[in-house]
């Protein structure tokens, strides 16, 4: 059995097992038989002087500390050494003769026999359930067919649950069930604790590997007054004292910019960031990026830093950077292809868009390829259109796209070859934008021109246009250094390295629709 695991990694709750309210927020009948059973048995404690929520408890060692110790322990041996172990009872069998208790690093068995037990504590062990919490103090032992075991010598209870946890043999495969009582589904599912212990793994190599490289972790404000920074819509509230409404930010970029033009040369945020868009297995109202911004360099630079940092962050996390997503063999370990917009559309298209000189040349040539067209205003906002379409879903390894349209990189320095193009990537895995990095626009005018041309576009009824921010001009005006500038979504990272396929995988507590609210509509 893999460590902390019960039955099925998918698990399905039956009628019975189900604890959590109806669609009306009522417990079925069912439910509410079984809590009553476990509001009698916690009545039953109380009345025999035990408190069934104590305020701790003092612990000795972890499930996966006493098999690391003991695994040279042979079958049948007994030692006196005298453990402190707790956790979740998620198993017990032989009338709780032998109970199987989980803690965050794994699974011990405990033996309690009434031999080794008072009669007092033989008896409450019948007041017992599993997913209560208990603590057990006894002496190690491996069990004739080879389970290590705690001989118990006394324990009491942690918590009672009242609410009974599915049948871990049926699973616990209703999705929707699993992300909207995730607290449930992580208790008994491994791969979900390993995901989220993946991601902090994942956060912390990439925060050591910056601060390796004398980057600054900073914080900039949630709230704005301005949500600019990204084409996006954003999420509206109000400030009551100030009489104010605000945004939630779309991205961090403006006020790491700010800190730039303020003297420091290297920062970085990891932070949430907030959307006020659609929902689907890339998408969550809610993310979390890294924005990372440096002095003195250029896109040419950034490129060859993002695939240094993570092809470091794969090897410190997996132990390679060579992994496997989705039945693809994914490599970072291997450098990285380069391809500018133009090439990579012809490469797949036959298509050669730098002869499309107009905006309706572009459109006729992308209504020939197939592509449809919605709000696409400009040649290059027609040119990513036939991209997107056609091109990027067929990117599976590590790929930059580089040198995009001018009209669709409002925050961009121009390219310092190609006319009506930028100095910008993005880069994609398994046909999915990872990363999107520029030489920063530092010309103030030229800045201005452009956040006006998205300011009209606002006016004009575009909800993801940039605002313009007159303030992020003044500072800009101060003078802002040639700088480089990346933003990284972190939890498309984390799905690549934990292999898993919808971003509610790799996220502990999604943005899920009200149960009333989804079913009347």
């Amino acid at each position: 059995m893999n460590k902390g695991t019960i039955g099925s990694d998918e698990i399905k709750m039956s009628a019975v097992s189900n604890p959590t309210p109806g669609d009306d927020g009522h417990e079925s009948a069912e439910a509410s038989k079984l809590k009553a059973d476990r509001l009698r048995k916690l009545a039953a404690f109380k009345e025999q002087g035990v408190n069934p929520y104590p305020y701790k408890y003092v612990r000795t060692h972890k499930a996966a500390q006493l098999q690391e110790q003991y695994k040279d322990l042979a079958a049948e041996v007994e030692t006196e050494d005298v453990v402190q172990v707790c956790g979740r009872i998620l198993n017990s069998r032989n009338s709780w003769m032998f109970i199987d208790l989980f803690d965050d690093s794994g699974k011990i068995q405990l033996f309690c026999h009434k031999q080794n037990l008072s009669e007092e504590k033989l008896a409450q062990l019948k007041l017992l359930d599993k997913g209560d919490y208990m603590g057990a103090t006894g002496t190690i032992r491996r069990t004739k067919q080879g389970e290590l075991s705690v001989k118990v010598t006394d324990w009491q209870i942690l918590s009672k649950s009242l609410l009974p946890l599915p049948d871990s043999w049926e699973g616990f495969k209703d999705v929707e069930a699993r992300y909207r009582h995730r607290y449930v589904d992580m208790i008994m599912n491994e791969s979900v604790r390993d995901n989220l212990r993946k991601r902090s793994l994942i956060i912390r190599h990439m925060r050591n590997f910056l601060d390796q490289h004398d980057y600054l972790e900073v914080e900039t404000p949630t709230l704005q007054v301005e949500a600019g920074g990204a084409d996006a819509r954003p999420f509206i509230t109000h400030h009551n004292t100030l009489g104010l409404d605000l945004y939630l930010r779309i991205a961090t970029e403006l006020h790491l910019k700010r800190l730039i033009i303020g003297g420091m040369e290297k920062v970085y945020e990891i932070g949430r960031i907030f959307r006020n868009e659609g929902m689907s297995t890339r998408h969550n109202p809610e993310f979390t990026m890294l924005e990372m911004y440096c002095a003195y360099g250029d896109y040419n630079d950034l490129m060859t830093f993002t695939e240094k940092m993570l092809r470091t962050v794969a090897e410190n996390t997996l132990g390679t950077a060579d992994f496997h997503y989705q039945g693809q063999d994914i490599s970072f370990a291997k450098p990285f292809r380069k391809l500018r917009m133009n090439d990579a559309i012809k490469e797949i298209t036959g298509l050669d868009v730098a002869t499309l000189k107009s905006f309706e040349e572009a459109k006729q040539a992308a209504l020939g390829l197939g592509v449809k067209l919605d709000k696409q205003d400009s040649r290059g906002s027609v040119v990513n259109a036939i991209f997107e379409d056609k091109v990027e879903h067929t990117l599976i390894q590590p790929t930059f796209i580089i040198d995009y349209p001018v009209e669709i990189s409002p925050l961009t320095k121009a390219h310092r070859e190609h006319e009506g193009e930028v100095e910008r990537f993005e880069m994609f895995v398994f046909g999915r934008e990872l990363a999107n990095g520029y030489s920063e626009l530092t010309d103030p005018h030229d800045q201005r021109t452009r956040l006006e041309e998205q300011g009209r576009k606002k006016a004009a009824g575009d909800v993801e246009a940039m605002p313009l921010d007159l303030d992020f001009i003044m500072a800009m005006e101060y003078g802002m250094p040639p700088t480089m500038g990346i933003g990284i979504g972190i939890d498309r990272l984390v799905m690549l390295l934990t292999d898993s396929a919808s971003i509610r995988d790799v996220i502990a507590f999604p943005t899920m629709k009200p149960l009333g609210k989804q079913n009347k509509e």
